[in-house]
């Protein structure tokens, strides 16, 4: 059998990791006691603030860099940073919004076959590795797209990369070298 080209596969973005900086020094008391949805947490140095649209949680350091977690794409990060910047300068803040760049993107997608893990990690053995008894997923990486690729026995991948770009080509790029590897139904 032969890997068809029209197979279309759903590529679900779950979660996108963004940064960026204020270029001013945040006092965290103050956040924490005016700022609407936070969490001071003085032990740790930070404080962690929740907008609901977009669905995203920030990690706020008194140095002026933001850690913004739980967007589903690259739009929506940017998005949900530059409304955090502006409930900051409601604050009053001289907050530039500057330096805004997406660090990682996760995303899961369902191959419609299972697959023989061990066949997969003997054909790919320098890239692919598969140890069981610590975790039931065949990690493969790739370099030039600094990709992680987790393949799962269901036919479940979870890909982890700097941006949804090489999410989607670590996906075209595994995908015949699963193919090959698919259980036979029986």
């Amino acid at each position: 059998m032969e890997p068809s080209n029209d197979v279309a596969l759903d590529i679900i973005v779950s979660n996108v990791v963004s940064v960026f900086r204020t270029r001013c020094h945040l006092n965290l008391r103050t956040i924490g006691l005016e700022g609407s949805n936070v969490i001071y947490k003085p032990e740790m140095g930070k404080v962690l603030m929740k907008l609901r649209k977009p669905r995203i949680t920030a990690s706020i350091w008194s140095s002026g860099k933001i850690i913004c977690t739980g967007a589903t794409s690259e739009e929506e990060a940017k998005l949900g940073a530059r409304r955090l910047a502006r409930c900051l300068q409601k604050i009053g803040f001289k907050v530039r919004f500057t330096d805004f760049k997406v660090v990682n993107v996760l995303a899961v997608c369902s191959l419609p076959f299972q697959i023989r893990l061990i066949e997969f990690t003997k054909n790919n053995r320098p890239i692919a590795s598969y140890e069981p008894e610590i975790h039931p997923a065949a990690s493969y990486r790739i370099k030039n797209l600094r990709s992680t690729v987790q393949v799962f026995s269901t036919g479940n991948i979870t890909v982890t990369g700097p941006n949804v770009q090489s999410v989607a080509s670590a996906v075209e790029q595994i995908y015949p070298l699963l193919f090959e590897c698919q259980k036979t139904l029986s």
